[in-house]
């Protein structure tokens, strides 16, 4: 009898041979990137500390081009922090705590531990001259706690849209759209309750007892090239006042929904002009939610569930059904599946409770997907899935395969960059802190270091090198150099001085770069 690895790696092989033969037949496959099976190319230390010298000098070089303007605004921040103990500058506090999530770091205590070593300090002083001395954890969660870090989103903000006016990610459109994937995530439960702005459940098996929970609804920015940057994020924050009004039993707590409609508010604030396509999931799958972004101009794509919105599921499924010469149907292959794309236009949709009710035009496209894989026998075998979503604009036959393969599935990036902060060394789930305002800090911070990760990963000067040693390897490298190897300092001083020029990598320039030595 084979034993369980060798079940599994018989069906990986022939799950590839499958794959094979299906390119051969011309279905398109998209381009898979793995790291490379092979010992290290370094044959002496000279090698090994040229190659890291410059990776690090071409990661900072990306920080220096984002953090100083950032830096400048995050020091004009009201400082609580009475002026004859102030020690450390409020830009050096921000760049601290931004730092301590760009190199990933755990927690507080290890912060402590890690970021005050003196090799780290002497490295950054090159690229950050205002950092004499690393600050104390504790003095930055006192920061937090007592500063309007509402504030930090804010100029976090006005960073994203200085490098959208700047045309730093015109290349890197969908259709000269920008696509802002919608979802909420939950991001810590407590049993104490340490502070009154935490919503709550109720415990079934223990009466009288609750738990309390941090959620937070995100929205990023998704682009071609696979690269994901936090935009904007909305706590579920109660309300004590509100509370005390109505017992538990009749007061609604904050939830999702209510929290995107502060979110859309905010949205459209900061970008009036801006062409965006939202991506949202089933439960956003509302009358008000559509006419929010039919009222603020936003085009939009929406998971549509059989039993979220029954009345529009039948009405399209019953057109689908009558279109006996199928002209609104399409079918293509499409990374080794066939797909079969039904659609109906212009569907009306009542919702409310009033009379008269409030009317929406909507437009709904159906795929059934169809893939030869393997079993559990190793046998092929075809698996048929089946998606749908709800679109803002007319479906044809020239734009169906854009809207649902390029543009709607683009939202499965958003539920892997929410694994990826919360597994892969972001901590996402571990709120340093209890205190309400402090954790939304901490969060707000942690945004910060993500994106500029994301923005030195994507650098078309690091494509090979991430390529090479993947995205987690290439920060525990950077890392690794940062806290305990010496780098060469006169020439970090002088790519510092140097002019540079942020440029980031196209999808063509994914495809095309070879792996980094």
């Amino acid at each position: 009898m084979n034993e369980p690895g060798t079940k599994r790696s018989e069906r990986r092989r022939n799950q590839r041979a499958l794959n094979e033969k299906q390119k051969r037949r011309g279905q398109y496959y998209p381009l898979v990137y793995t790291l490379p099976n092979r010992k290290s190319n370094f044959e002496t230390v000279e090698e090994e500390k040229e190659y890291l010298q410059q990776t690090t000098e071409e990661k900072l070089e990306v920080y220096r081009q984002l953090l100083p303007g950032l830096l400048k605004k995050l020091s004009l921040i009201p400082d609580p922090r009475k002026p004859e103990k102030i020690k450390h500058k409020m830009s050096v506090m921000m760049l601290y705590g931004i730092l301590m999530f760009v190199l990933q770091i755990s927690s507080r205590r290890e912060s402590n531990r890690e970021m005050t070593t003196p090799q780290l300090l002497e490295n950054l002083k090159a690229f950050f001259p205002e950092l004499t001395e690393m600050p104390h954890q504790d003095s930055l969660h006192r920061l937090l706690q007592d500063s309007a870090m509402e504030q930090i989103e804010v100029i976090y903000t006005g960073l994203l849209k200085e490098l959208i006016h700047k045309k730093k990610f015109k290349k890197l459109l969908h259709d000269k759209r920008y696509l802002v994937a919608i979802d909420g995530t939950q991001k810590y439960v407590m049993e104490q309750c340490w502070d009154e702005r935490y919503p709550r459940r109720k415990i079934t098996e223990k009466e009288g007892k609750y738990h309390y929970y941090a959620f937070v609804v995100e929205a990023v920015l998704i682009f071609s090239n696979g690269m994901v940057l936090p935009l904007m994020s909305q706590f579920l924050e109660n309300s004590r006042e509100l509370e005390m009004i109505e017992d538990y039993e009749q007061w609604k707590q904050d939830c999702e929904l209510k929290a995107f409609y502060r979110l859309a508010e905010r949205l459209k604030t900061e970008f009036p002009k801006l062409p965006l396509t939202l991506l949202m999931d089933a439960l956003y799958a509302k009358g008000p939610v559509m006419k929010i972004c039919v009222k603020n101009k936003w085009q939009f794509m929406i998971v549509l569930k059989e039993k979220v919105v029954p009345s529009i599921w039948r009405e399209a499924t019953g057109l689908i059904g009558l279109d006996k010469e199928k002209e609104n149907c399409l079918t293509k292959h499409w990374r080794g599946a066939k797909q079969t794309f039904r659609w109906v236009n212009n569907i009306c949709y009542e919702y409310g409770h009033r009379f008269p009710k409030n009317r929406l035009k909507v437009h709904v496209v159906i795929c059934q997907e169809k893939r030869e894989v393997m079993d559990e026998k190793n046998n092929p075998v075809f698996e048929v899935t089946r998606h749908a979503w709800l679109s803002s604009e007319p479906v044809t036959k020239k734009n169906v395969h854009h809207l649902c393969n390029l543009t709607a599935r683009k939202r499965w990036l958003h539920e892997n960059n929410i694994l990826k902060e919360k597994h892969q060394g972001y901590h996402y789930e571990h709120i340093f802190s209890h205190h309400f305002d402090a954790m939304r800090g901490y969060h707000y911070l942690m945004h910060i270091g993500r994106m500029l990760n994301e923005m030195a990963f994507h650098s078309v000067y690091l494509v090979g090198h991430v390529k090479a040693v993947g995205f987690q390897g290439f920060i525990n490298k950077f890392k690794a150099a940062m806290i305990y190897r010496e780098l060469d300092q006169e020439r970090l001083c002088r790519r510092a001085a140097s002019a540079g020029q942020l440029r980031l990598a196209g999808e063509d320039d994914w495809r095309t770069t070879r792996p980094a030595a």
